[in-house]
């Protein structure tokens, strides 16, 4: 499904990424690991066309550099960790701006079609009885429910997840994770997160992608990368032993 190969990114004297290369295919969940700085993020704005890159991003075997934006847009969809909403727009009105790659234009009006993917991501989001509340009276995770709302109407084939459930309650981060599981149990689709929380990329991730100092350190299924020896490289310490630790606190 997408495939990145060779991929660098510079700012200035810096490389941040440097000649990484992996595949996405239909029905994976890839997460990307790795310390702060590591170039996780950077990737995937990179996917995205927001930031400049050298080497080759492929979708579908056709390089995203010549997508035109409509055309990326009803193939890949993007949720980021934070949204600046600064107008009172309704619930509904943002989850219908995930169907504009498919209208007219601007004034296009909505048809049958749009109508069931925004009503259908709505409900599958638990946002219907909310279409018509102002975002700006939203909680942190119903506004995010609400842009992953918005990319379900846009029905992509693959969802970009920066840190979707960054800076969210725990019962908040399970839903946004259990919402795009079901979403990817549908035939045609696969999902790319930048994670931080290990345990929910090991819980949730098909395959993983562990990066250190803007390279890969491994690359495979999630329990072949998320291994302590590739942990404790990485990160510099016992992670294993650390996430036990923790565990322990909650023991009666």
């Amino acid at each position: 499904m997408l495939n990145v190969e060779n991929m660098t990114v510079r700012y200035g004297e810096n490389t941040i990424v440097k000649a990484i290369s992996f595949d996405v295919l239909e029905g994976q969940w890839l997460m990307l690991v790795g310390p702060n700085g590591a170039g996780k993020s950077t990737i995937v704005n990179a996917i995205a066309q927001g930031v400049p890159y050298s080497g080759n991003v492929t979708f579908g075997g056709k390089d995203v550099r010549r997508m035109k934006p409509s055309e990326f847009a009803k193939n890949c969809g993007i949720l980021t960790q934070t949204h600046n909403v600064n107008y009172s727009f309704t619930v509904e009105e943002i989850i219908r701006l995930g169907r504009y790659s498919y209208s007219g234009g601007l004034f296009a009006k909505s048809s049958s079609n749009d109508d069931k993917a925004v009503e259908e991501a709505a409900r599958l989001t638990g946002m219907l009885s909310l279409m018509q509340q102002s975002v700006l009276t939203l909680s942190g995770g119903e506004l995010q429910r609400t842009f992953l709302a918005q990319l379900f109407a846009q029905n992509p084939k693959l969802l970009i997840l920066d840190e979707p459930s960054n800076h969210l309650d725990l019962v908040y981060q399970r839903q946004i994770f259990e919402l795009t599981r079901e979403w990817l149990a549908h035939s045609g689709r696969a999902v790319i997160s930048v994670v931080h929380d290990l345990s929910l990329a090991k819980k949730y991730g098909t395959h993983a992608l562990l990066l250190h100092n803007g390279r890969i350190e491994a690359f495979d299924t999630a329990d072949k990368v998320l291994t302590r020896a590739n942990l404790n490289t990485v990160y510099s310490m016992d992670v294993y032993a650390w996430m036990q630790s923790q565990l322990t606190i909650w023991k009666d």
